[in-house]
């Protein structure tokens, strides 16, 4: 917890948890006030757990969400009226801070100069220089439009004279990072920029091994700042709307980004209050994920814990990140019971919304064996929707052929996969398909729109799976077409669809299982050497010893180890389809 003070009445911070407030009260802090609607992050405590904390301590507690990127008159109004009002020191806090610092300069703005104010906050490392021209208009009483926003206002005020850069990258993980280093390994003097506000970056498919109890989550984290690569402007802020029109996209403050090209890899949303009551029991009564780096340690507590009784394991509707995670949190689980002599008296049960255990039939044969040597019982078409954990109870909807019925099924442990939806900036932006998710070309990952926008990683439209493999090979495409249409000419590196699911089924064994678009087999190594239709000890090997250092040392550096983009051949008599792009 980072906390910024402002004035001897006010801080702010980024994002807190519940565990915080008490610490808050020791500080002697009297008030929380919380700018940040709920549901904006997969890791947000609800507003409803905030409060109830804020109450045990002592403390006031006030929620007034501010839409990133939209703060209004409005929301300045209700902000200054909460100050009045409260009992200090106060506390706000958002994302990032960022918000609810700007509602404090522009309500201050009212008596201070917008250099004062601007200068405040640069010293608690907030840059708000680009609501200068709305701060001096209110010190000088000149008030905006009815019902104008900082977006609008930044945009009459200030169009074009936005920063612009090269590259603007929307998102710090797996794909943006990637996709960053691969361009500056064949262009270090490029231009890009990141915007990522998290501080800690994670390899999140070790997380599977974290809940079986092979390495310690602290192996899969990193700090941002470690691998961000050199050369790259990191933006600590939140993207609130994207406008391709204008090739820029606004930040939660209002403040726009302009761009050459654009990079959306934001990954994807998961999706807690999609099933009821999970986000109240998540954490305790039994109930675990390994989709959270909080959570997977959990994980292995109850699998070392639980001696007889139900385990029960989830999977909701496609698309999801890691399709084979589910069953992988199972398979070991599984494993330890069988080899500790407990797994006749557990009865384990794998709950699929689909309707086959996996997507590829070569993989299916190895993968069933090991479910009948758990006597794990199979539920296809059955999707998890409410659950109580106090009373130790889950519901799914059950289909069969035109019926859906609802089924109750009592736990001991339950393993939660939740729904996964594209983030809620995207599904509501220009950039998105139908079904909300960036859309691109399956190939060469451009929109098909506005083609100086590339997608890839988890939220882009491209029908493969996503997995971090899948974000490996995608980002040496993106990075070889972005320098293309930089350049004038069309984009020319091809991606196949590759991904990869190392299918954790014992302790020491995996299927390795290497796939493209349409389900076609594509193995990195020859079948002589490694046939992931089987499981093998060489695939563990890779997957418990190898994969992290690949992640954090080649990948996110710009080492295409077995990654090199396929090129179509360059017809100099052709014209390009792309126009080189400028602001």
């Amino acid at each position: 917890m980072d906390i910024k003070k402002v004035s001897p009445f006010i801080s702010v911070s980024a994002q807190i948890s519940p565990g915080d407030v008490g610490i808050l009260a020791s500080q002697g802090f009297r008030t929380i006030i919380s700018n940040r609607p709920d549901g904006e992050a997969d890791d947000q405590p609800s507003t409803d757990a905030l409060r109830q904390a804020a109450v045990r301590h002592g403390l006031d507690f006030h929620a007034q969400p501010v839409k990133s990127g939209q703060i209004t008159d409005d929301d300045v109004a209700a902000f200054a009226s909460l100050l009045n009002e409260a009992a200090g020191p106060v506390l706000a806090f958002c994302r990032t801070g960022t918000r609810s610092i700007t509602l404090w300069a522009l309500v201050e703005s009212r008596h201070l100069s917008a250099s004062a104010v601007l200068a405040t906050a640069l010293s608690q490392g907030y840059d708000l220089e680009g609501l200068r021209e709305r701060l001096e208009s209110r010190f000088l009483g000149v008030s905006p439009g009815p019902g104008e926003d900082v977006a609008v206002q930044a945009g009459r005020r200030r169009a074009p004279a936005f920063p612009t850069h090269d590259v603007v990258i929307v998102g710090g993980g797996a794909g943006g990072l990637a996709a960053a280093a691969s361009l500056l390994s064949r262009s270090p003097d490029l231009d890009v920029a990141v915007i990522e506000p998290s501080e800690h970056h994670y390899y999140q498919p070790g997380w599977t091994l974290v809940g079986a109890g092979v390495f310690p989550r602290a192996r899969t984290e990193r700090a941002m700042a470690k691998v961000m690569p050199e050369g790259v402007r990191w933006l600590r802020t939140v993207v609130a709307a994207f406008e391709p029109e204008r090739h820029a996209v606004v930040l939660e403050d209002g403040e726009r980004i302009g761009y050459r090209t654009l990079i959306v890899a934001p990954g994807i949303k998961l999706d807690w209050h999609g099933v009821e009551g999970l986000l109240d029991t998540l954490g305790r009564n039994g109930v675990t994920s390994n989709y959270l780096f909080d959570m997977a340690p959990y994980t292995w507590e109850l699998v070392q814990s639980l001696r007889a009784g139900r385990a029960v394991f989830t999977q909701p509707p496609m698309p999801i990140k890691c399709a084979g995670a589910p069953q992988k949190a199972m398979y070991l689980s599984c494993d330890h019971w069988l080899k500790q002599g407990r797994l006749q008296d557990i009865d384990v049960s794998f709950h699929n919304a689909g309707g086959v255990l996996f997507g590829v039939p070569e993989y299916v044969p190895a993968l069933q064996k090991y479910v009948e040597r758990y006597s794990a019982a199979l539920n296809f078409n059955s999707n998890l929707k409410a659950v109580d954990g106090s009373a130790k109870k889950a519901w799914f909807d059950v289909t069969a052929g035109d019926e859906t019925t609802s089924v109750e099924v009592e736990f001991d442990m339950m393993h939660v996969c939740p729904p996964q939806v594209a983030p809620d900036f995207v599904r509501g932006s220009p950039l998105a398909d139908a079904a909300g998710w960036v859309k691109v070309s399956p190939e060469t990952l451009v929109h098909p729109d506005f083609g100086n926008v590339f997608g890839l990683g988890d939220a882009c439209s491209a029908p493969n799976a996503k997995t971090a493999a899948a974000v490996r090979k995608q980002a040496p495409v993106v990075a070889e077409n972005v320098l293309a249409v930089l350049d004038g000419h069309a984009p020319r590196a091809i991606y196949d669809g590759y991904g990869s699911c190392p299918l954790t089924v014992e302790r020491g064994k995996v299927v390795l299982a290497e796939f493209g678009y349409g389900g076609k087999l594509l193995p990195s190594l020859p079948r002589w050497v490694l046939d992931g239709r089987n499981p093998t000890a060489l695939a563990w090997f890779m997957k418990a010893h190898m994969m992290i250092p690949i992640y954090f040392d080649l990948m996110l550096k710009g080492r295409e180890w077995l990654a090199r983009p396929a090129l179509l051949p360059h017809d100099p008599t052709a014209q390009d389809s792309q126009p080189a792009c400028s602001p």
